[in-house]
C-alpha cells in the first residue's frame, strides 16, 4: 500500500474520487474502477495510521487491513462491506479487464458514499480511540470511566449513525405507498358503510289483503343506493437512477438484454423479490435491479 503523505492524504482521496467519477462519465469503466480501488487504499492507509495498525507487513493485504479496522471498531459493518465491494471490483478490473458499466457505477457510488462518511467520522478522530468503540467498554487500568456530557453523547450518537442505502430508501418508499393504499381502501369501505340504506315502504295488513294494492306496490321501482365512486390510485411511475442492465433472468450472471440510460421511464410490472424487479422490455418480461429504480 502507498505510504501516507502528510497533509495531502485527504486531498488525494478527494482527487481520486473526482478522477474516478470523471473516468466513469467518459465511459472508461475499467480505469474508473481501478481509480476507485486506489482511492480506497488511501482511506484505509489513513485509518490504519490513526488506529496504529502496521501496514508494512507484506502478508497484510488490503482485505486483511479492512477486516482488522472492522474488528477494532474503526469502521462499521456497512462500511466494511462497502470497502470490500470496491476492492473486489477494482481487482476484477485490474486483473480481468472488466469493462462493465454497472460495476463501474456501483464502485463510484459506494466510494462517494464512503468518502462522505470518512470526512465526517474519521478526519478528526483521535489516534488513541476509534470512533466505533462500544460505550460499554471500560478502561483496562481498572479506574472509573469519566462520565460524558450530554453534548458529547449527542455527538457520539450522530457519529455512530449509519446512513441509509438506496435499497433501504426504496423499501421505505414501498412501505409508504402501501400505507397510502391501505388508508384509501379504509376510506372507501367507510364511505360504503355510511351510504343511505334502501328504504322499503311499510305495507299494512289491509293492503296485503288487497291484491290490487299489493300488485301496485310491487310495481313501485326501488331506488338503489348511489354507488360511491371508487378512489383510484394512479399506477406508480418508475425510472432509472443510473445506467441499468436489463437481464433475461433475476441474476447478474444471466444474459444481458440491454442497458437503460439514467432517468429512463420503465414499464414496471412488479417486484420479483427484494433485489429484482420485473419490467416489460421490447415485448417481453425482463429483470432489473430494484436498487437503481426510483418512483417518480
Amino acid at each position: 500500500m502507498p505510504a501516507p503523505v502528510s497533509g495531502n492524504n485527504w486531498e488525494r482521496i478527494r482527487k481520486g474520487l473526482k478522477d474516478a467519477q470523471l473516468l466513469n462519465s467518459q465511459r472508461k469503466y475499467n480505469l474508473s474502477m481501478i481509480k476507485c480501488r486506489q482511492t480506497l487504499e488511501f482511506m484505509v492507509q489513513d485509518l490504519c495510521d490513526k488506529a496504529a495498525i502496521t501496514t508494512t507487513n507484506s502478508n497484510q493485504d488490503l482485505s486483511s487491513l479492512i477486516d482488522e479496522l472492522y474488528s477494532n471498531r474503526w469502521i462499521s459493518k456497512t462500511t466494511c462491506e462497502h470497502y470490500h465491494k470496491i476492492r473486489m471490483l477494482g481487482n476484477k478490473a485490474a486483473h480481468e479487464g472488466n469493462e462493465n458499466a454497472y460495476d463501474a457505477n456501483q464502485a463510484c457510488q459506494l466510494l462517494s458514499h464512503e468518502v462522505v462518511t470518512f470526512s465526517k467520522d474519521y478526519m478528526n478522530a483521535s489516534p488513541q480511540r476509534p470512533q466505533q468503540r462500544s460505550s460499554q467498554q471500560r478502561p483496562s487500568g481498572g479506574g472509573q470511566q469519566r462520565p460524558r456530557s450530554n453534548a458529547a453523547r449527542s455527538r457520539r450518537r450522530s457519529q455512530e449513525g449509519f446512513p441509509l442505502s438506496s435499497t433501504d430508501l426504496m423499501r421505505i418508499a414501498v412501505v409508504v405507498v402501501a400505507v397510502i393504499i391501505v388508508i384509501a381502501l379504509v376510506r372507501l369501505l367507510r364511505s360504503d358503510d355510511s351510504a343511505p340504506e334502501e328504504t322499503t315502504p311499510t305495507v299494512s295488513t289491509e293492503s296485503v289483503a288487497n291484491d290490487e294494492t299489493t300488485a301496485a306496490e310491487e310495481e313501485i321501482p326501488t331506488t338503489a343506493a348511489p354507488e360511491t365512486m371508487a378512489e383510484t390510485t394512479p399506477a406508480p411511475v418508475y425510472k432509472t437512477t443510473d445506467y441499468l442492465n436489463v437481464r433475461a433472468e433475476p441474476s447478474t450472471s444471466s444474459r444481458r438484454l440491454g442497458v437503460l440510460d439514467t432517468d429512463t421511464v420503465v414499464d414496471y410490472v412488479g417486484n420479483y423479490d427484494e433485489t429484482w424487479a420485473i419490467i416489460n422490455y421490447e415485448g417481453t418480461q425482463a429483470y432489473v435491479s430494484r436498487q437503481y429504480l426510483t418512483q417518480d
